[in-house]
């Protein structure tokens, strides 16, 4: 049960599909004010999808709230489809789907590789952007990737062992190699447990203290699938961005109004990554958590998310 710390549940009083392309159809809804200020929210992994609860960090009285899922993720279809799946396509639905709904522009939200995005955007559409809230800051670096594959596992050694355990020891110095061969593998014996293995593991990561419905959650086939396939896809190939590109493309957004915030026990996407974030963009306010991990559930961050819609509710 979530802590009353957020807003009710509501549910979307509009939901459509886009067709991406030939192969892509993309789920978004809307809920909140018809007629409020609107803000965007940008989910996880890639390919986690979103869900009821995300709606929860905005009032709605106040937010027309657009959540959607990205191509290949949650009720998007197909699920972990990897064909023309980059982060130019991402931030292409995103603009698509901004002049689908005629918004002019947008708050945008994202947290963990939602963040990665929600910078990608900004910073090619600076122009639609009239606030940013980011949250578990990953910029898509090869150490960060390094982290996840292999330095998570410092301090969750028995995760990493049953992560790594999923593939034979041979094929354990390259997990991502070894991981994509198991994922996009037809027979849904080869890649669900390798799914199972890989969803798991940085579910049981994302929390400060063990969370068995977060683990159970994660465990789940199709969010297992869409997240573990389309990531592994993401990592393999740099996340489709220039090294440092997300770093060197801030002077598009350095007057944008913006919030960075960051658990300081995330190891999912450690705080290492946040500080230099916020060093290079020091116009942007920058909160760290001091008694959360990773999962933007954990109740402090929860807490820090909110209060970031209700700051900017009073933007013109």
């Amino acid at each position: 049960m979530l802590a009353q710390d957020m807003f009710s549940l509501i549910e979307p009083y509009q939901t459509g599909r886009l067709q991406l392309d030939e192969t892509h159809s993309m789920y978004w809804e809307v809920s909140g004010n018809p007629n409020g200020r609107p803000i965007v929210f940008l989910h996880g992994g890639p390919g986690a999808g979103a869900g009821p609860d995300h709606r929860r960090f905005f009032d709605p009285r106040h937010y027309r709230i657009v959540v959607f899922d990205q191509r290949g993720a949650g009720r998007s279809t197909p699920l972990g489809e990897l064909t023309d799946n980059t982060t130019q396509h991402l931030i292409a639905d995103i603009e698509r789907l901004r002049d689908h709904l005629g918004i002019m522009r947008w708050h945008v939200f994202g947290g963990s590789w939602g963040s990665t995005l929600s910078l990608a955007y900004a910073q090619a559409h600076p122009e639609r952007v009239s606030a940013l809230i980011v949250r578990g800051i990953f910029l898509g670096s090869q150490p960060e990737i390094d982290w996840f594959l292999y330095g998570m596992g410092k301090v969750f050694p028995e995760n990493w062992r049953n992560f790594a355990g999923a593939v034979p020891e041979s094929e354990r110095h390259d997990l991502l190699a070894a991981y994509r061969k198991r994922l996009n593998d037809p027979d849904p014996k080869v890649h669900l447990p390798a799914a199972r293995a890989w969803s798991i593991y940085e579910g049981s990561c994302s929390t400060l203290l063990p969370n068995p419905q977060t683990v159970a959650a994660f465990g789940e086939e199709r969010h297992a699938l869409g997240l573990s396939r389309i990531e592994a896809h993401y990592f393999d190939n740099h996340i489709f961005l220039a090294e440092n590109a997300l770093l060197d493309g801030l002077n598009r957004i350095r007057n944008v109004p913006a919030i960075i915030i960051q658990g300081r026990y995330d190891l999912v996407c450690p705080i290492a990554t946040a500080d230099t974030l916020h060093r290079a963009w020091p116009e942007a306010d920058y909160l760290v958590v001091p008694d959360a991990g990773h999962s933007a559930m954990e109740p402090g961050i929860r807490r820090a998310l909110v209060a970031a819609t209700e700051r900017f509710k009073g933007m013109e």
